[in-house]
């Protein structure tokens, strides 16, 4: 039986924070229960056929659902044929959980919990839009390990406005101290369409300088490194045996289904989206007719490319071998130049059949990375 990984889409949010561009909507509680449904139904047309090898439950805020609409997602995606040992995941925001939902996701084998905190910092927390203070996510964190839940990531975010190097230090060794078994460390970016972006665009936005950004990275390498965490991809930091297999279908270009709004998926190398207004789907679901609003279908280019960007941001970087069995032509034969010229400027290593960012090329990863498009 073929395998594949599932993405589940949860749009629903209690207030969206200000620097969210991702496909999630507050005031919108009264379409969850139908939402559900409609998901449920098209997991089990979709996904019954597969060997599920991890799910990852996303959004939005999976746990701002309801116990009843919980439990009806949790048995829907239990009647799939799930591989023995798969990862389980749900994103799960402080200030919308509870006891009842910890033990309905332990009970219905959730066995990953994300918890996007973001910073130890109130006064940080209430500046970005976050719904919940430091101390709920504490209790919600004691909470989950007293139900049982022995892998949980934590979401931080640096490079945050009216941010100081010394707060986030604070917040990285606080957390560690907790030994959470992953931490996911990324640079707040500011996207279009966000609130932050109105606010960048009309000057009110006072984001730490690039050099101080620089110095928060090498911060939380050298802090997580110290508290026995490994990078192992360039935002992602895991005890040993703990890194997120989900991910890594993501950055190896592996096949996975997403479902739900706006979910993506990349089946026969084809990359899938469905469309992005609640009401609309649940329509169609409930018609039987399509979802889906665009397939781009990769060409070898796109592929290659895919390929090497996503490998990239892996510490260890890309296979070459891999590289050669999957295209067919060595990667020297079509990125020669650009590996050469890298290699010379110090960004790039080439060793063991890997070829990898060197510790600069990861500060300056984008840059690097924009070398790699192909001109068609």
């Amino acid at each position: 039986m073929e395998e594949t990984s599932l993405y589940i889409h949860i749009p629903f949010c209690k207030q969206k924070c200000l620097y969210c561009d991702f496909p999630s909507y507050s005031g919108k509680e009264k379409f969850m229960d139908e939402y559900i449904d409609a998901l449920n139904k098209e997991i089990l047309e979709k996904a019954e056929k597969y060997s599920i090898r991890s799910i990852f439950i996303g959004g939005g805020t999976p746990s701002y659902l309801k116990s009843l609409s919980l439990e009806s997602l949790l048995m829907t995606l239990n009647k799939l044929k799930l591989k023995e040992n798969i990862e389980f995941t749900m994103e799960c925001n402080p200030g919308t959980l509870n006891r009842k939902k910890l033990e309905l996701m332990k009970k219905y084998n959730v066995n990953r919990i994300s918890m996007g905190l973001q910073s130890t910092k109130n006064s940080l927390l209430k500046e970005i839009g976050r719904i919940h203070n430091y101390e709920e996510f504490k209790n919600n964190y004691f909470l989950a390990r007293e139900i049982g839940f022995d892998n949980i990531n934590v979401d931080l975010m640096f490079g945050l406005p009216n941010q100081k190097l010394e707060e986030w230090q604070e917040s990285l060794v606080e957390i560690a101290k907790l030994e959470p078994e992953h931490i996911s460390a990324y640079s707040l970016i500011i996207e279009e369409g966000t609130h932050f972006y109105n606010l960048y665009e009309q000057n009110k936005l006072n984001l730490p300088e690039e050099d101080n950004e620089r110095l928060m990275y090498l911060a939380t390498k050298e802090i997580l490194d110290k508290h026995g965490y490994h990078q192992y991809e360039i935002s992602n930091f895991a005890k040993l045996g703990k890194e997120c297999f989900h991910n890594k279908i993501y950055w190896k270009c592996d096949e996975y289904l997403g479902l739900g709004v706006s979910a993506s998926s990349f089946v026969d190398k084809k990359r899938i989206k469905n469309l992005d207004d609640i009401q609309e789907y649940i329509e169609k679901i409930n018609k039987n007719e399509s979802i889906i609003e665009e397939v781009h279908v990769n060409d070898v280019n796109d592929d290659m490319e895919e390929f090497v960007f996503m490998g990239l941001r892996m510490i260890e970087g890309i296979n070459i071998n891999e590289f050669k069995k999957r295209f067919n032509r060595g990667i020297n034969e079509v990125y020669g130049d650009i590996i050469e010229k890298n290699i010379k400027k110090e960004l790039l290593i080439c060793e063991s059949e890997k070829l990898f960012l060197s510790q600069e090329g990861i500060e300056i990863s984008n840059y690097v990375m924009s070398d790699f498009i192909i001109l068609s």
